[in-house]
Parts: C-alpha cells; sequence; structure tokens
C-alpha cells in the first residue's frame, strides 16, 4: 500500500510541475492552419506570440478545402488563408459551426498571360483559364468584366458561374480548373485568372506580372483569421489577432510583398456588410 501511494504522490509531483497553479499547461501551444504564401508572415507572427508567453505551431496547407475541415475537427486551432465571402460560402456548404475572429490581409488576383502584354492584344476565341471554385470563379468573372472582357448579367454579386455572361463580344474559351492549376494554364491558354498565393507559389509576381489587376477596396475579398466558434472569445486566441495587427507585422506585408498583400487591420465587425459592397 505504501509503494501504491508512493507512485501516486509522485505522479502528482509530474503532474504540477508540468502546470501552473491555476492547473493549466505552461506551454501554450496554438497550431494555425495557413498557406505557403501566408507562412512568412506567420513565422513573424510566431516570433511576437513567444514573446506574449504563446507558442504557434504552423501547418501548410495548400488548398483551400483541408484547412477548414481540419479547424472543425479540432486538428488546428486556426486558420488563415481565405476571403470571408469563400469561408461563408464554405461552412455553410458544409455546416460548420466556424467564425472568423480577425482580418489579415487582402490579395488581389490578377490576369496574367506569358502570350500578350496588353489585353487590346486579345483575339477571337482565345483561352481563359480560371478557378473553379465557386467563390473565386465569381470573383474571377468580376476582374474580367472590369476588364472590360466580357459583361455580367445584371445584379450578379459574385454567386454562380459561366452562366452570368450575358455579353462575350470576343467568344473567349473560359476554361474553369481547380485554383492550384491556374498558374500551369498559362503554358497554353493566353489568360490564366490567378489569386495571389497560387501566383507566388507558381513564381510569379502579383504586383508587377499581371496585365490586369484587382484593386484592394472590395471586403468581400479581405482575407480572415478563423476559428471554431465555441472559441471565438477565447483569450490567447484574440491575442494572436492583435499581434497580427501590429506595426511590425503591417511592416513586414508591406515590405515582404509589396503590394501583393495589402494588410488589413480593422475589426472583424469590419466585414459586416461586405456583401453591400
Amino acid at each position: 500500500m505504501k509503494k501504491i501511494f508512493t507512485v501516486i504522490s509522485l505522479g502528482l509531483i509530474l503532474l504540477l510541475a508540468a502546470c501552473g497553479s491555476n492547473g493549466k499547461s505552461e506551454k501554450n501551444v496554438v497550431k494555425v492552419g495557413t498557406s505557403t504564401a501566408e507562412a512568412q508572415t506567420w513565422n513573424l507572427v510566431k516570433d511576437l506570440a513567444k514573446e506574449e508567453g504563446i507558442e504557434l505551431e504552423i501547418v501548410k496547407i495548400d488548398d483551400y478545402v483541408q484547412p477548414n475541415l481540419a479547424l472543425d475537427s479540432g486538428e488546428i486551432d486556426i486558420n488563415a488563408f481565405q476571403t470571408v465571402v469563400y469561408f461563408d460560402n464554405f461552412k455553410a456548404e458544409r455546416k460548420l459551426d466556424l467564425s472568423a475572429i480577425g482580418t489579415t490581409n487582402i490579395w488581389p488576383m490578377g490576369i496574367y498571360s506569358k502570350k500578350i502584354n496588353d489585353l487590346n492584344e486579345l483575339k477571337d476565341g482565345d483561352q481563359v483559364i480560371i478557378p473553379k471554385d465557386p467563390t473565386n470563379l465569381g470573383r474571377a468573372l468580376l476582374l474580367m468584366e472590369k476588364a472590360e472582357l466580357i459583361t455580367l448579367k445584371k445584379g450578379f454579386s459574385g454567386a454562380g458561374g459561366v452562366e452570368n455572361i450575358e455579353e462575350n463580344p470576343k467568344n473567349l474559351k473560359i476554361t474553369t480548373v481547380d485554383s492550384g492549376q491556374t498558374a500551369r494554364g498559362l503554358d497554353d491558354a493566353t489568360l490564366a485568372i490567378i489569386n495571389s498565393d497560387k501566383a507566388i507559389a507558381a513564381g510569379l509576381n502579383p504586383t508587377n506580372d499581371p496585365v490586369f489587376r484587382e484593386d484592394a477596396s472590395n471586403k468581400a475579398y479581405v482575407n480572415i483569421i478563423a476559428a471554431q466558434t465555441k472559441r471565438k472569445d477565447d483569450e490567447t486566441l484574440n491575442k494572436i489577432v492583435e499581434i497580427f495587427h501590429s506595426d511590425k507585422v503591417k511592416e513586414f506585408i508591406e515590405e515582404e510583398f509589396k503590394g501583393a498583400a495589402v494588410p488589413v487591420r480593422e475589426p472583424i465587425s469590419f466585414l459586416d456588410d461586405y456583401k453591400q459592397n
């Protein structure tokens, strides 16, 4: 009996040694799922968070599906890779109980080409590659309309596909592919519409290389930090948002990406009316 008591006592001593006085682990590890393009920024956030007693573990996930599924299952604590409109559509379709807790950047989408230097050089029947996931497809169509390549049906807000094209005067052949494949389309198609993070991953410069570029004013395409809804008020997670909005991170983004990513430091409530924009 004495031997059993000794073992239990030793176990309690080890447990207390690993915990603070409040019974919580002193090692506060937060897993963040993000893309390769955004990992550079999160490496800085990781260093700054360490100064606040928070340990960040960066998990790179370079697609638009797994980060939200991993967040919902609890494999990661937060993710940062997606626009607010994509996030809202994804969680509604999958019935996920997730919430946006902070803004990060806007990554302007671009129209790229290896065959022409100006959109005026487009010929009748030229091929255009665009991403096929619903949010980026609609975003690409809106960009094409802004570039005066097509006219969309009145009232189109970004939800829907090529059936929303009203006029296509150059009879452009619009081909939809996975967003990760859009840059590869440059070898065959005349144009490819590519998200900034995918462009960076393909070795393109989202500031200088596009023949036409989205502006940074549309709230719907602001990227966000997401968490499980039950943890949206978590002090540690919100501290990470605060760190992301610090001057050091803002200056890093401006210097590192040179316009390919534009810092957004507004509170998440700033995006409440994005559907009206």
